[in-house]
Order: structure tokens, then sequence, then C-alpha cells
């Protein structure tokens, strides 16, 4: 059985896996109401937010990968190879929306829809289909400019994941590894020494973990996602952005950028 590498940055380039520090607090980002967008930052809701604000002040930037930084659901996309695209995309669509409760199991039946699908469909996929999002790079560009640390966590796989942290040099990741046999994918995910599926409860730990690993507080950390399970690590957030996101997403994070790209979120510091 071949497989993705297992462990990423936090892992395999500093020899271990990130411990939680019990010291780490936890803050809750929520506040009372969103705000609609206004003429001062055009395609941005706020909420709790009072621009402007300082990028130096924070130390990490953590995002979502799928339709987060780049523009399709991975998953989708290989189930196109095998011709059950609208069964998978219904699944992924629910779960994003925050209406299958056990995120957990919805990519399990996502996975084992996909059985069969060769390699080489994967690649593809990448080649030919993902995109970063507009305003991605200038986004994670300006925040290393700045000195913050970049952790891509996604429930997606590290087939894609390895590859975009390479493109846009993130420092940390977390994702989930497809299981393949004789070049085609066996239906099932393989299990990690972390956990066996990286849900929303597993961004927030690897969050936590990350900010403990580089012995800062969680409020000096930004978070951008888009889904249901992205809510977990965006409510422990110094910063939540919701990028085009699912309503319930929206109305809980403190900035929702509505309109335009990801660099959108730059308009609210004066230091970049």
């Amino acid at each position: 059985m071949l497989h993705a590498p297992m462990l990423h940055r936090t892992q395999a380039r500093c020899g271990r896996s990130p411990r939680l520090n019990s010291r780490t607090t936890v803050f809750n980002t929520r506040a009372p109401t969103m705000s609609p967008p206004s003429t001062a930052y055009p395609g941005l809701a706020l909420r709790g937010v009072v621009p402007p604000l300082r990028l130096s002040k924070f130390r990490l930037l953590a995002m979502d990968m799928d339709s987060t930084l780049i523009n399709i659901e991975c998953v989708d996309e290989i189930g196109d190879a095998a011709g059950r695209k609208a069964e998978v995309a219904a699944i992924t669509e629910a779960a994003m929306r925050g209406e299958i409760s056990d995120y957990k199991e919805s990519l399990r039946r996502r996975v084992a829809l996909l059985k069969g699908v060769p390699v080489s469909a994967l690649h593809e996929v990448y080649e030919q289909r993902l995109r970063l999002n507009p305003g991605a790079e200038e986004l994670v560009r300006a925040c290393q400019a700045a000195g913050l640390k970049t952790l891509l966590v996604s429930g997606g796989f590290t087939f894609f994941t390895d590859r975009v942290r390479d493109r846009l040099r993130f420092d940390y990741t977390r994702s989930n590894v497809l299981a393949i046999e004789n070049d085609v994918l066996t239906g099932t995910m393989v299990d990690q020494p972390w956990g066996d599926i990286c849900d929303g409860d597993e961004k927030k730990r690897m969050l936590l973990a990350t900010c403990a690993e580089l012995g800062i507080e969680t409020k000096q950390s930004i978070v951008v996602g888009d889904g249901a399970n992205d809510l977990p690590m965006m409510e422990v957030a110094g910063l939540s952005v919701a990028y085009h996101a699912k309503p319930k997403v929206r109305e809980r994070a403190m900035v929702s950028i509505d309109e335009g790209g990801l660099d959108r979120l730059l308009a609210l510091f004066d230091d970049t």
C-alpha cells in the first residue's frame, strides 16, 4: 500500500508532533452582531472588529484549503473522475453547511465513493482544476513578510495540501491521507499518529498545538475558513475570517469577506 507522507513540518521537519500546552489560553471571539458591509471596507462585514488593526500583533495565520485557499473541493473533483461527482458534492455541501453533524462519517462516505479512481486522476485535478483563490498568494506573502508563521489545516487530502504547502511555503500542515494500492484509491484513508480524520475538532487541536509549539496565545492567531468544520478553530482565534462562506460561518466570524479576494482582509491593517 502506498500513501502520501504522513507527517508535515511540525511532525516531519521538526521530528515530533506538536503537543498541546496546558497553559495555552483559549479566547472566545464571538461578538453579538454582524455589521453590514461598510463604505470604508467594501465587501467586508465586521463584527467586534474596529479597524485599523496591526498585523504585527499576530504571530500565526491558519487557513482551511478547499474553497478557502483554493477554488475547488478536491474530493468533489476526484468524484468526477469516478463518475459520481453529484453524489459526492451533495454530501460535501451538506457537511459544509453544518447539516451533517458527523464530519468524519461524511468524509468516509465520500471517500468510499472514490474507490477505484486511479492516482493519475488526482494529478489531473491538481494540474488542470486546482487554482489559488484570488488574493490568496498576496495574503499569505503579506503575513509571512510581517513575520507570521503559517498553518494549512484541511479536511481534505495530503496529495493536495503537500503541493499547496510547498508552493506557498506554509510552515505547518494537517490533513488526511488517501489509501492507495496498485496506483488506485482503495476508498479508505490511512490512520495517522495524531488520529484518523482531520475534522473540525482536529483542526482546533492542531491550531492550539501549533500555538503552543510557537509559544504564543491563540489570540495571536488569524484563522480563515468557509465551512462548518472550520468553526471550532475560528472560535478560539484572535481574528476569525469567513471567506465567501456558508451562512453559519458568516454569522459567527469576526470578519466576513463577501466580495473580492482573500487579500481584501489586508485592508483592515495599517502596517501592510
